[in-house]
């Protein structure tokens, strides 16, 4: 889990998978809203595990689902998939699964220790396969990404491939099933030792905004 918000100040929960369309398209309004509530609130990103396991393997096996969505995403969040990653659909033998980029996620978080950054670095990897095409199974992959936090490259790989960061991941994919989340993304904002869902699913930014106002209004 990441560190604890400062006292008295509410935390924002983005639920989220680094293989989640619609994280991928939810991530530009988190980002929004670290900037626009900036003092008022803590955001930190936490792993879900969407594609662990058994669930994970070649792209093929899911990419009629993955083609079918992307217009859909594209058109209600207006991010763009690239050409790169509709590519690696098409040729079927990249490997589709959660936990790599979630262990980088995790490697991240804790040799930096600032979550903000590690919503950022969150969305730079799902940039990195859902804009460039690039292959979230291979440590080579984030070295560009951590370059623009100061995060040093040869730290990150010893981290990223230590059993205890998969341990870590796996943890992480068990507090979030035990919050009860059933889709990605998901936003809960947590207010002392309350938590309240503010979005199951995709909301544009004006939506989580207003929600989010009134959240903070009726309870702080």
């Amino acid at each position: 889990m990441p560190p604890e918000p400062a006292a008295n100040c509410p935390e924002l929960l983005y639920l989220h998978d680094p293989l989640c369309g619609w994280c991928y398209g939810l991530s530009p309004a988190i980002s929004q809203m670290q900037a626009d509530f900036a003092g008022r609130l803590d955001v930190s990103v936490l792993c879900g595990g969407m594609v662990v396991g058994s669930d994970a393997g070649p792209i093929a096996n899911s990419w009629d689902y993955i083609r079918q969505a992307l217009a859909e995403v594209e058109t209600v969040t207006g991010v763009q998939f690239g050409d790169a990653f509709r590519t690696l659909g098409e040729t079927g033998t990249y490997r589709y699964d959660s936990e790599p980029p979630s262990r980088a996620i995790v490697a991240f978080r804790h040799i930096t220790q600032d979550p903000a950054q590690t919503v950022a670095f969150a969305h730079a990897v799902q940039q990195a396969l859902f804009r460039d095409g690039h292959d979230l199974n291979e440590a080579a992959t984030y070295e560009p990404l951590l370059a623009r936090f100061g995060v040093n490259a040869g730290e990150f790989a010893r981290r990223w491939a230590a059993p205890e960061t998969a341990q870590a991941a796996r943890q992480e994919f068990a507090a979030v099933a035990r919050i009860g989340v059933q889709g990605f993304p998901t936003t809960v904002v947590r207010i002392g030792e309350q938590g309240y869902v503010l979005a199951r699913g995709y909301q544009p930014y004006e939506q989580l905004r207003a929600g989010l106002e009134q959240l903070l209004r009726e309870t702080i």
